[in-house]
């Protein structure tokens, strides 16, 4: 995906990644949820007294299909920072699949609204009016200018300002779920770039007599 043309509409799709992505997805919602656990109430807005009255399955009934949506009152950092940030997470983990925009905002409102606000998040508390809409639609649009840096990442040896450090540190936060899954499964990006190799120079050295008599000797190089 990163060698093909800049294009918003450009595909190329990669659909055992993407289901490799989405399962990895699936387990860091998981974690994510006992660390918000984990979190104090005035953080979260969590009544744990009253979540531990329920089980999971009848906190879900009661939360998204009885009460339905409802305006969250969740801190500023949490609405408008993290949540923008974790769709431009889901939507890298389509992009950088070869999905091309469309697709990757159609995959990210998937995974926000279906797998997390009305999935596993449904079992803690009701889902969020501001999430249903921020987290695909500005994610999304966020997710675009990562993918974008990622491509001049890639382009350039996983280096960014000349230095491979802080290319890799940048590459890992504006694509997690592809820099994780490629630590274990292999990072086709890195591969191509390492594995590339100097074009060979032959060259070599003879003697020719040139017109008028002069004599000297010839190079000849092949690439």
């Amino acid at each position: 995906i990163y060698e093909l043309p800049i294009s918003s509409t450009t595909q190329s799709h990669d659909w055992h990644r993407l289901w490799i992505n989405t399962a990895t997805l699936g387990g860091a919602f998981v974690g994510t949820l006992f660390v918000l656990e984990l979190l104090p109430e005035d953080a979260t807005n969590w009544n744990r007294a009253s979540i531990q009255q329920y089980s999971p399955g009848t906190r879900w009934v009661r939360n998204v299909l009885k009460r339905g949506p409802e305006w969250d009152g969740d801190k500023f950092i949490f609405n408008y920072v993290l949540h923008p940030y974790a769709g431009a997470a889901y939507f890298m983990a389509a992009r950088s699949c070869g999905f091309n925009y469309y697709q990757s905002l159609l995959y990210t409102t998937l995974i926000s609204t279906v797998l997390w606000e009305f999935g596993i998040e449904g079992c803690m508390e009701r889902p969020s009016y501001q999430d249903i809409f921020i987290t695909p639609l500005v994610g999304s649009g966020l997710g675009e200018c990562f993918y974008l840096l990622k491509r001049h990442i890639v382009s350039h040896d996983y280096t960014l300002w000349g230095s491979r450090v802080l290319g890799n540190v940048v590459a890992f936060l504006i694509d997690p779920v592809n820099e994780v899954v490629g630590l274990f499964g292999g990072n086709e990006a890195r591969k191509l770039h390492l594995g590339r190799k100097a074009p060979a120079v032959e060259s070599s050295f003879s003697p020719a007599v040139f017109p008028g008599g002069g004599a000297g000797f010839s190079i000849t190089c092949r690439f």
